[in-house]
């Protein structure tokens, strides 16, 4: 798969965090913030200097 598809969440729910933000749907953005969030901790786990 590799980093760009552990990356790929991350750019998708950022896109989305964005969209709810516009509409000022706090509570939509806050839920979407936390899969980026683990898909950048998939990504560095997986990639990153000090892989896991």
């Amino acid at each position: 798969m590799g980093l760009h598809g552990a990356l790929g969440p991350v750019v998708t729910m950022v896109g989305a965090i964005v969209v709810h933000l516009r509409r000022k749907e706090i509570q939509g953005a806050v839920i979407n913030l936390v899969l980026p969030v683990m898909a950048a901790v998939v990504a560095w786990g997986r990639f990153g200097p000090y892989s896991f």
